[in-house]
């Protein structure tokens, strides 16, 4: 039996953006390109799937529209079914709660997770999150500069000016 997912598709000035839900809460997100790999992970995690486009799955449009329109804040409601091991669900919960404007460092989100020295596993946390600026890893940089998104670098710089954060880019 197919699980069923409703999915839609937003432009916004830094490409398209698809984002699809499981009975209202958000359970993907990403840039278009991102999107084969978000369904295998999807696929993974709840086998064969059914995806259904939707005007407004679970809300996300609207609040990504919100966000997208200036409402920093506008994304913070979305409910989000993230998956996931219990690390990367705290790691994740970390990342929701960094403030729109602000950034931290890899080592600082370790300490916030009390694994100061698991710098490396947040990182790959991070890059395994399944819902990519509603749990906002684009706030995470590097101790001297902007590093990695899956969606590149110049879309994470927009996301941070959107913001309003200070990059530190090198």
């Amino acid at each position: 039996m197919n699980v069923t997912l409703e999915t839609a598709t937003i432009e916004t000035p830094a490409g398209s953006f698809r984002v699809a839900t499981k009975d209202g809460a958000l359970v993907a997100a990403g840039f278009e390109e991102a999107t084969p790999r978000l369904v295998a992970r999807l696929e993974a995690r709840f086998g064969p799937l059914e995806l259904r486009e939707a005007p407004d799955p679970g809300g996300a449009v609207t609040a990504l529209g919100r966000f997208l329109s200036g409402d920093l804040g506008g994304l913070d409601g979305l409910r989000v079914d993230l998956g996931g091991t219990p690390f990367q669900r705290e790691v994740w919960a970390a990342l929701r709660a960094i403030p729109a404007g602000a950034t931290t460092t890899y080592g600082e989100l370790a300490k916030r997770v009390g694994r100061p020295r698991a710098v490396r596993a947040v990182g790959s946390a991070n890059a395994a999150n399944p819902v990519s600026i509603v749990v906002p890893c684009h706030r995470v940089v590097g101790k001297d500069g902007l590093r990695g998104y899956a969606g590149g670098i110049a879309r994470k710089e927009w996301l941070l000016e959107h913001e309003g954060a200070v990059t530190r880019a090198g």
